[in-house]
């Protein structure tokens, strides 16, 4: 409890400002090929439950593109996935801005990864437990499998991280988490740009 209350905000804040300073180039440039391409927006900025279900503004690189079909409707995610923003993608260097988040305390670099708000009325008593902590850049979910699993699996890895958060777990999570982005696993569902909607547990 005390790692989760008092030591582990204070790492996060510390870890951000370490990472922040030499990522402000690396962060310029993929901006910079953002702008080129889908000119802008160069962000993605969205509501999303944070502990407790608070909402917070999440910010991201953007990565698709605003095309339309003949109705005017937003293409496909995978249509729109492509070029610079696939590789932004692939690389996980959509979530670099994300470390304001975690300065401005809304994240952590360890937790459940922050969701859509309207799947909030969706979840169960036992999958709404995943906002009981502070959500993250990476999770226990994400080094099992990412969004190549499927929701229910990913939401016990979630609420498993609740009830076993401590410091030896991130150190091992964010470990892991660099394991999976230099071997570029799971980063999409079968068939999707990255995962389908949840549309609620039956």
């Amino acid at each position: 409890m005390f790692y989760r209350k008092y030591l582990k905000p204070l790492l996060d804040r510390v870890l951000a400002l370490l990472i922040l300073i030499p990522a402000l180039p690396i962060m310029a440039i993929v901006a910079l090929a953002i702008y080129l391409e889908m000119s802008r927006p160069i962000l993605f900025r969205q509501r999303r439950p944070g502990k407790d279900g608070r909402i917070f503004t999440i910010y991201k690189f953007r990565t698709m593109t605003d095309e339309r079909d003949e109705k005017g409707e937003l293409l496909h995610d995978e249509l729109r996935l492509k070029g610079v923003g696939k590789t932004i993608r692939t690389l996980s260097l959509d979530e670099l801005p994300q470390l304001f988040n975690v300065l401005k305390g809304d994240m952590s670099f360890v937790g459940p990864r922050p969701l859509l708000e309207e799947y909030l009325p969706l979840y169960n008593d036992f999958q709404a437990r995943r906002h009981e902590v502070k959500p993250g850049i990476t999770g226990w979910a994400q080094v099992n499998g990412r969004n190549a699993i499927s929701w229910e699996e990913k939401f016990e890895h979630d609420v498993w991280y609740v009830d076993h958060c401590s410091f030896g777990l991130d150190l091992k999570i964010l470990w892991l988490t660099v394991l999976k982005v230099f071997k570029r696993e799971g980063i999409s569902q079968e068939g999707e740009a990255t995962m389908e909607k949840f549309k609620g547990s039956r």
